[in-house]
């Protein structure tokens, strides 16, 4: 009966917004107690003071980090995913005044694009983990590709890394954020992608993207003492 019992309580409503509270202050405390380097934040300025919208783009394994490198009052969605994973993500990130579109690439993916697509023609700006929400790991997918595409917005890539903190043994080697870190968030040159771009061109963009990106966060991990997350090279052979 016990068992049952807080079985329906992990379950309920009420177990879920307290949790995701309780996150949300834990990112708080993270970044209230760290100490922040800025790298390239030019590049989000030039957008962003010009009223551009633009893709903010980060490996999935850095989620926890990334929604801190927003920090401005316009309205930021990030895409997640619709499975209960992603429905804990989107609660915890409301509570630190960041909205959501739901949806990916494998389940609520049309309709998740054509929103992205209007918040972005409203100015408003979106958030991507475009290996999220199962990987391969630091590869790019198709939907990131495809908004930036119909959109006309370019993609920011960004990287973030922290020094004091635990790199947990999942998919996406996920960085969890110790309080009073010292942490480093970088973001790299837009990428543009025509709206008559060809099959060519989309592969020539998604092996650019994925270079920067991880370029930017072997940088963070570097600057940060880490250790490199590599990308998932059995993906890439299994796609050859």
């Amino acid at each position: 009966m016990l068992k049952s019992l807080s079985k329906k309580i992990v379950k309920s409503a009420l177990f879920r917004r307290i949790t995701c509270w309780l996150a949300a202050q834990y990112m708080r405390l993270v970044w209230w107690t760290g100490s922040w380097d800025y790298v390239g934040r030019a590049h989000f300025d030039a957008l962003y003071d010009n009223d551009k919208p633009a893709i903010l783009s980060f490996w999935h394994g850095r989620l926890l980090v990334a929604p801190f490198s927003w920090g401005k009052p316009r309205v930021f969605k990030m895409l997640i995913s619709a499975h209960r994973d992603g429905e804990l993500i989107a609660d915890t990130i409301g509570y630190i005044g960041i909205d959501h579109i739901k949806g990916s690439s494998t389940k609520g993916g049309a309709s998740a694009l054509r929103a992205m697509v209007k918040a972005l023609r409203a100015g408003e700006w979106v958030g991507i983990t475009p290996d999220g929400p199962r990987g391969p790991r630091m590869r790019v997918s198709d939907g990131v590709l495809n908004l930036a595409r119909l959109s006309g917005a370019p993609i920011l890539p960004f990287g973030c890394g922290v020094k004091r903190g635990k790199r947990l043994d999942t998919w996406d080697r996920f960085l969890i954020a110790w309080p009073f870190t010292k942490g480093v968030l970088i973001w790299g040159e837009p990428l543009h992608i025509a709206k008559d771009a060809d099959a060519a061109a989309m592969e020539e963009a998604r092996d650019e993207l994925e270079r920067r990106i991880t370029a930017l966060t072997h940088e963070a991990d570097r600057l940060t003492g880490r250790d490199p997350v590599h990308p998932d090279t059995a993906a890439a052979e299994m796609a050859s």
